[in-house]
Order: C-alpha cells, then sequence, then structure tokens
C-alpha cells in the first residue's frame, strides 16, 4: 500500500500540472472505485465537471484536491483551502496510481478518467488507474480542523492524525499519546489516528534504526527511545521522497507512470534472509496483524527490564 512518501510524491507531480485546472469532462468506466463518494455516479460526474482544481494536498495517506466553483474568477489563486467548501478526495488503497496524461494516451485498468483543460499546460488527462480496485475517488465536504479552525481537510480525514512531516505536527502530543496507547509500538506507528502516513515498510525501516522491537509495549519505551523513534521515521520518509518512494512492481508509480527506487535502500524490510547491514546477523519475517513484520533479532529485542519496571509501576 502507498505510504506518505509515494502519496507526497504524487501530490507534489500534480500540483503544477492541475492547480488552475478545469474539469472538462469526467467520465467513470467502474462504480466500484466510488465507494467513498455519497452518491452514485452520476452524481459524481455532475458535480465534478465544470469545476477549478487547486492546489492538491495531502495528510498521511490521503491526497485530496479543493475544488472551486468553475466560475473564472476562481481561477486566479492556488492558495489552499480556498475552495466553496468541497474537494476530490483520492485514496490509493492498495494499488491506486493517479497518473497525468495527454489526451490521446489511454491507460490500462483505468477506472476514473478526468479530461482537463489548463490555462497554461492545455488538455490534459488524469487517470485514476486501480488493478485491485482498493482505492476510491469522491466528492467530500470541507471541515475545519480541530487545531487550526481557518483551515479545513475533507471529512473523510478529520479523524486521521497529523503525519510527522506537517509542520503543525506536535511532539510533546503525540509522545503523550504514545506512552499512554498501551499497546505494542509497531501497533501505535500503523494507528492512523495517532500519527498518519505510517505502513508496514516504513515503521519496520524506522524501528530498526531506533533499535526498538515491534512488539515492545510502548508503556516500556523511555522518553529518549519514543523521542529517537519518531526522529527516525522523520528520516526515513526524508530519504524515501528524496529516492521518489517505494516500489517493488508496476502498483506503485508516480505521476508520470515511473517508479520509485527506495527500495534499494531498504534495510530489513523485505530483507528475510539477508545480512542485517548493522550486525551481519539475519533479517527475519515474523507474522504480525495478518501481515509481517522484518527485524534483526539481534539489534531488536523487547527489552524484558522496561516491561518489568512498567509493570512494578502499574502494580
Amino acid at each position: 500500500m502507498p505510504e506518505l512518501p509515494e502519496v507526497e510524491v504524487v501530490r507534489a507531480g500534480l500540483q503544477p500540472a492541475i492547480t488552475g485546472a478545469t474539469a472538462a469532462s469526467v467520465t467513470v468506466f467502474d462504480e466500484r472505485s466510488l465507494r467513498r463518494h455519497d452518491g452514485p455516479s452520476e452524481d459524481f460526474v455532475d458535480r465534478l465537471t465544470g469545476r477549478v482544481f487547486r492546489a492538491p494536498e495531502r495528510r498521511g495517506k490521503f491526497l485530496w484536491i479543493p475544488l472551486d466553483s468553475g466560475h473564472p474568477d476562481a481561477r486566479d489563486t492556488g492558495a489552499p483551502n480556498a475552495s466553496n467548501g468541497e474537494a476530490l478526495v483520492a485514496h490509493l488503497g492498495m494499488s491506486g496510481q493517479v497518473l497525468l496524461r495527454d489526451r490521446h494516451t489511454d491507460d490500462r485498468l483505468t477506472r476514473i478518467r478526468i479530461e482537463l483543460d489548463h490555462p497554461d499546460h492545455g488538455a490534459l488527462r488524469l487517470n485514476f488507474v486501480d488493478q485491485r480496485i482498493f482505492g476510491s475517488m469522491s466528492i467530500d465536504s470541507m471541515l475545519p480542523t480541530v487545531d487550526q479552525r481557518h483551515r479545513t481537510v475533507p471529512s473523510q480525514v478529520a479523524h486521521i492524525a497529523r503525519d510527522p512531516l506537517d509542520p503543525f505536527f506536535d511532539d510533546a502530543k503525540f509522545l503523550r499519546a504514545l506512552k499512554a496507547k498501551r499497546t505494542t509500538v509497531k501497533r501505535a506507528l500503523l494507528d492512523q489516528t495517532l500519527i498518519s502516513g505510517i505502513g508496514n515498510i516504513y515503521a519496520d525501516e524506522a524501528l530498526w534504526a531506533a533499535r526498538v522491537h515491534y512488539n515492545q509495549p510502548t508503556e516500556s519505551l523511555s522518553r529518549a527511545k519514543a523521542i529517537l523513534l519518531l526522529a527516525e521515521v522523520r528520516a526515513v520518509f526524508v530519504k524515501a521522497l528524496a529516492e521518489g518512494g517505494t516500489s517493488f512492481d508496476s502498483q506503485y508509480l508516480n505521476v508520470n507512470g515511473e517508479s520509485g527506487y527506495f527500495s534499494h535502500s531498504l534495510n530489513v524490510y523485505g530483507q528475510q534472509g539477508t545480512e542485517c547491514p548493522r550486525c551481519g546477523r539475519l533479517v527475519v519475517r515474523e507474522q504480525f496483524m495478518n501481515r509481517g513484520s522484518h527485524l534483526c533479532r539481534f539489534c531488536q529485542r523487547v527489552r524484558q527490564s522496561a516491561i518489568s519496571r512498567s509493570a512494578l509501576r502499574a502494580g
């Protein structure tokens, strides 16, 4: 599933091409890709046709494009959140792709096609391609954010926490919530209401970098170790962004149909049976939440002493 770096690469690629463009026509080839839209395909088409796209935005794994009314006066600014209260929301699911094309290029497995007219770039085509059809597009109403009332997010995104690259992410609030979570560390990292944008790949990579076992109880994690873990999450995101995201196959592509190459920099995810880059012992894959967790059992151990001290304090 695309995680924060992959979705951010898509957002950044879309921004210069679609900001200020008008949706000239909309075609829905598969209504299953509208599962999060509140209404039939005809409603989606009618409400999107003629609208002007603002600069795309993102929170965690969600991507959205604020929409203007389509009036010509609405076209001269790309300011975020300057919409009339609706946005086109895209969630890539497991295999969704948002691809920019010219009007003569088609993509296999296109589920939704949006023909765009841009005042500077001319005619463009936006294809939502999804092999497994777990992703979706929808038109959603915008709501004020809890911590910044003058900013808005789609209602589908309102429950999603800020991600660690967001300038308004509150480190202290996150550390307090992590300590109080009463779960294990990787489960907490994957909880999008606590911290967003992290999936299986980047959780494993950050945990390895911080030398934290995925099953370490959150209440037993020292503040210093939690701060280090958050720093490693940010570091792995920044590195992945610089390399265009992680591609193992054609299911993640940027808006130009190109693969990211962070997969060549992975230390543990998908590396079971190879040597740990830090200690030389074997990387293993263990069953975790109907998926796998990749780690070095020597570098990443459950700290029993910390668990015992935590249990004593609780008692």
